[in-house]
């Protein structure tokens, strides 16, 4: 073991064993190009680098120091994202570049935040990278709208590509129009050579090929080929094979043999650590209220959330203005609004009844006990909050007097959140839970 893989060992032992695996678990000294004044680590991709520029800079400046004496300069390039050595490219240079250019380097497992929404659909995806064609053959990947079935599906080419592997990765899109080309063209024999003559075929929204008879024939006879061959097939949908409407039943059972994996959305908590990660990446500066306050109110779809941190550090550029709750408030209400018009007070009392094991008709009626008064303060703050009605409005729902009523409510909910730090988290659940229920309404 030479220092630098010394140093990384040492520094494994100091952090908590996901960030080693997020971020170092792939970092790999250069012997070559380090000195004893400057030494050079080379990290998978630009964001684990930045990541690692940004929080353990110092720290390996420091393990060095205490081995030799010396205080080096620190570099962390991109580029040889592991240990092991990079098999030789089986294919040529001109037909790799042609099969791969539609995968973004940046969609990498190491960029990937691993919850208990998604870890089934992570390992699974890992393990088939790790040893193609062995495993789960084909690998089918399905769940809502973005909630990261791509930037799997694409990290398994890209950790492929680093072994010199021939990768194809196309969406059902892409591929179909490809299929016309060549067949209004008469030349499908190099169609077929094209996609046949690969490692590891990466096949996205696979729901398309619905209806889609002869796309459907020749993906089939494409499955068998690459099969056959011990090579890898994953491919990623909205929902399962069994739902996919007109799809031939050789092509179902097909895409059943192998191992199906779904991503649900994401949990309270893994919404923040995404938010939090992109904020690192793209130097957003945002404070934990303001990401409890996204992560809460926004939807479930990754993407979206992304877009709505880009353009909030967008308009603080703009309007010179730094980001505070008040500022990120304002700048996506629009977008609130839209997702609250979807919500129903009935919504709120069915999730809320289920969670506290309270009746939706007890929370609705005039009870006085513990629970259905606390459960029934609960659906008061977060309809006042989550949706766009009134305050009148909700005391009509629950048949009291005057909006004096839920005034109190709210006032006796914000003391109990402000002393009891268990409570306020369970409010961040159950908003959470409000606003998925109405992800899948919509």
């Amino acid at each position: 073991m030479n220092l630098g893989e010394k140093i990384i060992q040492k520094l494994r032992k100091e952090i908590p064993p996901e960030e080693y695996e997020r971020y170092l678990r792939h970092l790999h000294y250069d012997d070559e190009a380090s000195r004893v004044d400057r030494v050079v680590f080379r990290a998978p991709n630009i964001f684990a680098a930045r990541w690692i520029r940004s929080n353990y800079l110092n720290t390996l400046a420091h393990l060095f120091e205490i081995e030799s004496g010396i205080r080096p300069e620190i570099e962390i390039q991109v580029g040889g994202t592991s240990r092991a050595p990079k098999a030789t490219p089986r294919k040529s240079p001109e037909n790799k570049s042609t099969a791969t250019a539609l995968l973004n380097p940046s969609f990498t497992f190491e960029s990937f935040i691993v919850g208990s929404s998604n870890q089934f659909a992570y390992t699974t995806a890992l393990s088939v990278a790790e040893k193609p064609g062995k495993l789960y053959n084909p690998l089918f990947i399905y769940g809502g709208v973005g909630l990261g079935k791509t930037h799997l599906l694409q990290a398994i080419g890209n950790y492929r590509l680093q072994q010199g592997d021939q990768v194809i990765y196309t969406t059902l899109e892409h591929f179909l129009n490809k299929f016309l080309s060549h067949l209004q063209s008469q030349t499908m024999e190099k169609f077929r050579e094209h996609y046949r003559n690969c490692d590891l075929l990466l096949i996205d929204d696979i729901q398309f090929l619905s209806r889609k008879e002869k796309t459907q024939d020749e993906l089939f006879h494409t499955f068998n080929e690459l099969h056959n061959a011990g090579k890898q097939i994953v491919m990623t949908s909205d929902r399962p094979p069994k739902k996919i409407a007109f799809l031939e039943e050789r092509l179902r059972t097909r895409f059943e043999w192998g191992l199906q994996a779904d991503i649900q959305p994401p949990e309270l908590e893994t919404k923040i650590a995404i938010i939090q990660k992109k904020c690192e990446l793209d130097g957003i500066r945002l404070d934990q209220e303001i990401i409890h306050y996204i992560a809460t109110h926004m939807g479930d779809n990754i993407r979206e959330i992304e877009g709505t941190l880009i353009r909030l550090n967008a308009m603080s550029a703009m309007l010179n203005q730094p980001i505070t709750l008040e500022f990120a408030r304002n700048a996506i209400k629009d977008q609130l609004k839209e997702k609250q018009e979807n919500i129903s007070i009935d919504d709120i009392v069915k999730i809320v009844s289920k969670e506290l094991n309270v009746k939706p008709s007890d929370i609705r009626s005039k009870k006085r006990n513990k629970n259905v008064v606390n459960a029934r303060r609960i659906v008061i703050y977060l309809a006042r909050n989550l949706t766009p009605n009134s305050m009148p409005q909700i005391a009509l729902y629950f048949g009291m007097k005057d909006h004096s009523a839920v005034s109190h409510a709210l006032r006796k909910i914000n003391e109990i959140a402000e002393s009891d730090e268990n409570f306020k988290v369970l409010l961040d659940e159950l908003s959470h839970k409000v606003g998925t229920v109405t992800k899948k309404i919509e």
